[in-house]
Order: C-alpha cells, then sequence, then structure tokens
C-alpha cells in the first residue's frame, strides 16, 4: 500500500519540486529593482530545486524501507510459526495466505502431489516463465490462469502453490518475487522435517 501512494504521488512531487520555486521566484520578481535582488532570487530558485529533490528522494527511501520491513516480518512470522511447533499445513496455509498480500493475488491455492499440465512457473530467481519442449516464453506480466511456484524441502518436491494473478497485470517488484520464493522453500522445509510423503 505505501509503495502504491509513492509511485502514485511521485510525479505529482517532481511537478511541484520543479514549478513551486520558479512561480515564488516570479512572483517576487517585481519587488526587486537591481540586479542582485535577481540573484538572490536564483539562489532562492536552486536551494528549491534542491530541497525539492532531496523531499522527494527521502520519501522514496522511506517507501523502500517500509517495502523491505513488510518483506522481512512476512519471512520471520512464518519462521516463527515453524519453529514454535506448528503442524506443516499451518506453516503452509501461512505462506498460502502471505502470497496472496505479498504479490497482489486474487487467490492462491497449495496442491500437493506430482504437478499435472504444463504452467507458467515462478522460478527461483524471480522469473516467471513457461516451457514448452524447446519453446520458453519470459513473462513481464502476470499471465492468464494460474502460475505455480514449487514447494521443495530437502531436495525432495511436495507440491505447488498456484497463483491466482489478475492477467496482464505487471509482476510484482523482483524483491517481492524472491520473498515469495523463500517464503515456499520455508514451507518445503516445514513439509520435509514433518517426513511428509514426498515425490521422487
Amino acid at each position: 500500500m505505501s509503495g502504491y501512494w509513492f509511485r502514485l504521488h511521485d510525479p505529482l512531487a517532481l511537478v511541484a519540486a520543479f514549478v513551486a520555486p520558479f512561480v515564488v521566484a516570479l512572483a517576487l520578481v517585481p519587488f526587486r529593482s537591481d540586479l542582485s535582488a535577481t540573484n538572490e532570487a536564483l539562489i532562492m530558485v536552486v536551494s528549491g530545486l534542491i530541497v525539492s529533490q532531496l523531499a522527494v528522494r527521502t520519501r522514496r527511501l522511506r517507501a523502500v524501507v517500509v517495502t523491505d520491513a513488510s518483506h522481512l516480518s512476512s519471512l520471520r512470522g512464518t519462521a516463527r510459526l515453524a519453529e514454535d511447533g506448528g503442524s506443516p499445513e499451518a506453516v503452509v496455509e501461512h505462506v498460502r495466505r502471505e502470497l496472496v498480500g505479498l504479490l497482489g493475488l486474487r487467490g492462491c491455492r497449495f496442491e500437493y502431489g506430482t504437478p499435472i499440465g504444463h504452467l507458467p512457473r515462478l522460478e527461483h530467481d524471480g522469473s516467471v516463465w513457461l516451457r514448452r519442449g524447446s519453446r520458453i516464453t519470459e513473462y513481464a506480466d502476470w499471465p492468464d490462469g494460474e502460475t505455480e511456484l514449487r514447494v521443495v524441502g530437502g531436495g525432495h518436491y511436495y507440491g505447488r502453490f498456484l497463483l491466482a494473478a489478475h492477467p496482464g497485470r505487471p509482476l510484482p517488484a523482483e524483491e517481492a518475487r524472491w520473498v515469495a520464493v523463500a517464503l515456499a522453500a520455508q514451507a518445503g522445509a516445514a513439509l520435509d522435517s514433518a517426513g511428509l510423503p514426498h515425490q521422487v
């Protein structure tokens, strides 16, 4: 939510950063009678631009910090649940809910067992692609239908999260996709430590 607000308002802040100092300088020009006053106004304009740019950068950094803290909280919450003896099913359900919020999904479900069909896949490097034979399609936007995020623990495949995104929307930031992969790995570790049946 915070990141969305900053993306929406940054263009307005940039316009204000450039326009407001000039408007103020123009308003002061009639009240100045010599060249030195004009130079002073120019200094006020330059100073205003610098201050405005610093304000924009500060807002952007604050948005990054809020987003990173949210990602860290998501990972910590999942780890805490597993450490406190939560059942593997509880960890999987927790991760499922986290994925919906993290990736902005319409929905998400977990499917145990061997994967059926060829779906686009969210990979460990954060990319989303579909392989059909020798043809590979990489996506910049969410594809139609579901996208799989495989769950592996201890080198064993346990199942996959099926991500129901809003088709055609841009993929979330790469950092969010990396966190999603890390969450799936935590679910895999919980399933593996419980000794549940797995696929070869």
